[in-house]
Parts: structure tokens; C-alpha cells; sequence
């Protein structure tokens, strides 16, 4: 078959798989992820230095809905536990405090977990999150339930996703 004609197939696969991956709640993208009414993208993690115990996530939350929802907790394989935080500066000086009661996303919100600002800590890291690689992590919505997903190491002075993550294929094939 000419090129042009594998393009149409590829864009015709892909304007398919999209609306069916959404339908059964599953990504289109390995950066993309929906559970209930919230949609959420851009999963990332900064490597973590040697002889570091904790490691940091960051994502964004986006609620379609007319209610409101609450990231209540995350776990990890490769952290004794997850913790969400805020970071604030106060008098000049960063201060960090565990969200024991999760973080609300308001009806039609949208929450950026960042760095300096709301963020996930894996505390007692098993194993160094290293540079290219993806996390397993799972995020605990209150009323939504569970959403698997995979942040993509950035490097440890990382402050944004770089887009490099592996992505879904119009054959639900993951390439990185």
C-alpha cells in the first residue's frame, strides 16, 4: 500500500481506540488516566539521588463532574508507603505537611500536584527511581474508587514533565 494510505489506516485505528479506551475507563495515552469524573494527565516522578529514602510525584487532576471528589491516598510497589503533601513558604521557609484528609477537586476544578506546591512523597523508597523509567502507582479516589497509574522518572532537577513517557498505539501496544 502507498504511505498515505497507512496513515489514513493509522488515524482511523486511533480515532477508534481513543473513544473505546474511554468507554471502558482505560488511557489512550500511558499519560493519560480516568476514573468516575476525573480525568487526570502527565504522571511524572523526579529520580531520586543515591542514599535518598524518599521520592517525589507530581500529576494534574481535572473533575468533569457536578460533584466534588478527593484524592484520599496512593500506593506504590516501590515505596512502604505514599503520602500526599502540601508544601508552603512560610517567613521564608518551606514547610511540608502530610494531607491526612486527601485533597479535594471541586466540581468542574482542576488541581495541579507540582512541585512546591501539593505533591506525593514515596516515603521508604524500596528500590531509586531512576531517570526514563515508570512507576507503578495507584490513586485512591473517595468516591470513584482506583486508578492505575505510571508516572515517567524525570530527571532529580526536573520542575515539569518532559512528554517523554511511553504512549499507548492506536493497537493498544505500549512503545516508549
Amino acid at each position: 500500500m502507498p504511505p498515505r494510505a497507512l496513515s489514513r489506516r493509522s488515524a482511523r485505528r486511533a480515532l477508534v481506540a481513543a473513544p473505546v479506551a474511554a468507554v471502558l475507563g482505560l488511557p489512550a495515552l500511558a499519560h493519560d488516566y480516568k476514573v468516575g469524573m476525573l480525568a487526570g494527565a502527565s504522571p511524572w516522578a523526579r529520580a531520586t539521588p543515591p542514599g535518598g529514602t524518599v521520592g517525589a510525584g507530581h500529576l494534574s487532576i481535572e473533575s468533569r463532574g457536578a460533584r466534588a471528589e478527593r484524592l484520599v491516598g496512593a500506593t506504590s510497589p516501590v515505596a512502604g508507603h505514599v503520602e500526599l503533601h502540601a508544601m508552603t513558604v512560610e517567613n521564608g521557609a518551606m514547610r511540608m505537611r502530610p494531607l491526612d484528609d486527601g485533597l479535594e477537586v471541586a466540581p468542574g476544578g482542576h488541581v495541579e500536584i507540582k512541585p512546591r506546591g501539593y505533591h506525593l512523597m514515596f516515603v521508604d523508597r524500596k528500590q531509586p527511581l531512576r531517570e526514563g523509567e515508570h512507576v507503578p502507582l495507584t490513586l485512591e479516589i473517595r468516591k470513584a474508587g482506583k486508578v492505575d497509574v505510571e508516572p515517567v522518572v524525570e530527571r532529580v532537577e526536573a520542575s515539569a514533565p518532559t512528554g517523554r513517557g511511553r504512549q499507548a498505539g492506536p493497537d493498544g501496544d505500549r512503545t516508549r
